[in-house]
């Protein structure tokens, strides 16, 4: 199964018209905003059939349309995305592979035809997500919904730009098809995913999922294709709130010029094949947090601080998203016997966007 983050390359050339509009602008703020975002209060009742023009109507005025200038040569074209406007000041939240490395991008507002220029203000590659801040006052901005409130089978739209084209975000209908996802990517893992079957296409990341109240549940970011082996259909995923919220504020300590620290143990993964759950050690580098608690090759992880592990990518995630320094207990089957250890993590290098 082949895994494709739902962003877009344009034709060459379209980028010149709006390099040139945004380059007339002034600089954005290159701070981050120090306003709260909203959060919904947790539901009390379930919620029934979604409205979905009321909804899409309703968050529609918080998304707004990212385009990514690229040249090589003297060729030169576009990669296009979707943000979330989260706060009234001109915050505005997206994935990291929308914007690249990117230091200012284009952003065009909801209701307007001209791009304004936005600054980069923090990105997280392995997490996916960045905040960029446009000059802005008194924008209409995205809820979030509580993430214990988020169910299977809610239904939600997915809202974006998809495929890049004219007019209005595209919004499709779906339902949460499964909670807790974790993905491999090129650069490590995602975990906290949510599992959707609306359908997301190129040009939707960065753009949210959102339940019946209106309330963002997640961003989409990634979407499933059939390769030569597997098939897909309708496999798309959103990065729930319940990652995204305390990323936020990781961002912006970012911003400020804290830079984010991940957790680190020192073990190279496989999958299980056996059909259980789990994540395969086949390497323990010598001297990390894992050769000192004693983990062996061919030791399966099962939970860490009693947080079940469902696979390699979760494990990943899992350590990933700690603090340096963190002592975790760490369950691992050897030998058909269950076992627990204790590692302090380290801090993990950052890989380049």
């Amino acid at each position: 199964m082949l895994l494709v983050i739902a962003s877009w390359l344009s034709g060459l050339g379209g980028a010149f018209l709006g390099t040139y509009l945004a380059n007339r602008r002034d600089d954005p703020p290159r701070s981050a905003s120090t306003l709260a975002v909203v959060t919904a209060p947790s539901r009390e009742v379930p919620f029934g059939p979604i409205d979905v023009a009321a909804v899409a109507n309703a968050v529609g005025a918080s998304v707004v349309a990212i385009q990514r200038p690229i040249s090589s040569g003297e060729l030169v074209g576009e990669s296009t995305g979707t943000g979330l406007i989260i706060t009234e000041d001109g915050e505005i939240l997206t994935n990291a592979h929308v914007i690249g490395d990117a230091e200012t991008v284009n952003v065009r507002l909801p209701g307007e035809s001209e791009p304004r220029q936005a600054s980069v203000t923090a990105r997280d590659v392995p997490n996916d997500v960045a905040l960029l801040r446009v000059e802005a006052d008194g924008l209409d901005i995205a809820t979030f919904a509580d993430p214990d409130d988020i169910l299977l089978g809610d239904e939600v739209i997915a809202v974006g730009f998809a495929l890049d084209l004219d007019g209005d975000p595209s919004v499709t209908l779906g339902i949460v098809s499964a909670l807790n996802r974790t993905l491999e990517t090129r650069i490590g893992a995602l975990n906290g995913l949510i599992q959707t079957d609306a359908a997301i296409s190129s040009g939707n990341s960065g753009g949210p999922l959102v339940n019946a109240a209106g309330h963002v549940v997640g961003i989409n970011t990634a979407v499933a294709e059939s390769d030569a082996t597997t098939a897909a259909n309708n496999v798309g995923f959103a990065i729930g709130v319940g990652e995204l919220l305390p990323e936020l504020e990781a961002l912006r300590e970012q911003a400020a010029g804290d830079p984010i620290e991940e957790g680190f143990l020192g073990v190279a993964l496989a999958p299980r094949r056996d059909g259980g759950s789990g994540a395969l050690i086949t390497e323990v580098e010598p001297g990390s947090p894992a050769d000192d608690a004693g983990i062996l090759v061919d030791d399966i992880v099962i939970a860490v601080d009693d947080v079940a592990i469902s696979g390699a990518a979760d494990l990943v995630a899992t350590v990933r998203d700690l603090d340096p320094g963190t002592p975790v207990d760490v369950m691992i089957v050897r030998d058909g016997e269950e076992t627990l250890v204790e590692a302090t993590l380290v801090e993990r290098e950052q890989p380049v966007p």
